[in-house]
């Protein structure tokens, strides 16, 4: 009943966490980026970043990035740090409209302004009419 909420949630928690990443250091040689707070890419983040990517709200700013995992001590966790490649994205204008909620807050101004209307134009109409 609640898939379709539950996958855009999935897919703004998955927005939130590319906002929140940090670069800490530029390991050298090679520049790799040593990011704070990385997103966890399983499955289903992938599949949420792939809507992301479709959606125009991400895009990709590095392919082949090396990743690999650090101890609590921000070591290397295994003698080879880089054992795999990701593509590192990054989010557009869209995805941080999105993010912030952009679009919910504009038709909330406009529902607001539309009601000041109908609400100032009462006494008018009541006026005319009680003239008439």
């Amino acid at each position: 009943m609640f898939t379709g909420w539950k996958r855009e949630r999935q897919i703004r928690k998955v927005l939130t966490g590319l906002a929140r990443r940090r670069v800490v250091a530029v390991l050298q040689p090679g520049g790799v980026w040593v990011i704070e707070k990385a997103l966890k890419r399983d499955d289903d983040a992938e599949a949420a970043l792939a809507t992301c990517l479709m959606r125009g709200w991400v895009e990709p700013l590095h392919d082949d990035m090396p990743v690999g995992d650090l101890d609590p001590n921000n070591l290397p966790s295994s003698p080879q740090p880089f054992t795999r490649t990701e593509t590192t994205y990054r989010l557009t204008e869209g995805g941080w409209a999105a993010l912030n909620r952009a679009h919910a807050w504009t038709l909330a101004g406009i529902i607001v302004a539309v009601v000041g209307v109908i609400l100032a134009a009462i006494p008018v109409v009541l006026a005319l009419k009680s003239s008439c």
